[in-house]
């Protein structure tokens, strides 16, 4: 399980880092940088981007749902807030909350990804999500 979750996680965490961060390297950054340079490319590359979060946005809320997003922002928030509070993080600094923002929109995504896998881990139940019907 645990490789399988990373892989995915790591994709969703490429994906939220290539669309934005705050190191200035992002296809964000690229835009702000004038449509004068390759216009047609910059509208491909961003129509991908958002065909990727499509896919990986219903993907986590059909496998999760909006309550599940929300316990997982919920536990991502309160381990913040520990970290907050132990001072290893500081909210004065708005770099390290936006690269906080996009760990865990990351990690939402890929708890959402993984989570036939997690479930099955924890349960030793199967998930099936889609059962094709066949019409007679």
């Amino acid at each position: 399980m645990g490789r399988a979750f990373l892989i995915r996680w790591a994709a969703a965490l490429a994906l939220v880092l290539l669309t934005y961060n705050p190191a200035g390297f992002s296809y964000v950054d690229w835009v702000r940088g004038g449509f004068d340079q390759s216009p047609a490319l910059k509208v491909l590359i961003g129509l991908l981007l958002f065909v990727a979060y499509v896919i990986y946005l219903r993907a986590t809320v059909r496998s999760i749902g909006i309550v599940g997003i929300g316990l997982v922002l919920a536990i991502i928030a309160a381990l913040i807030w520990v970290l907050i509070e132990a001072g290893i993080v500081s909210v004065e600094n708005p770099s390290v909350m936006a690269w906080l923002g996009l760990i865990t929109l990351s990690v939402v995504m890929g708890v959402g990804l993984s989570w036939s896998i997690i479930r099955r881990r924890l349960s030793g139940q199967l998930d099936v999500d889609d059962v094709e019907e066949t019409s007679a």
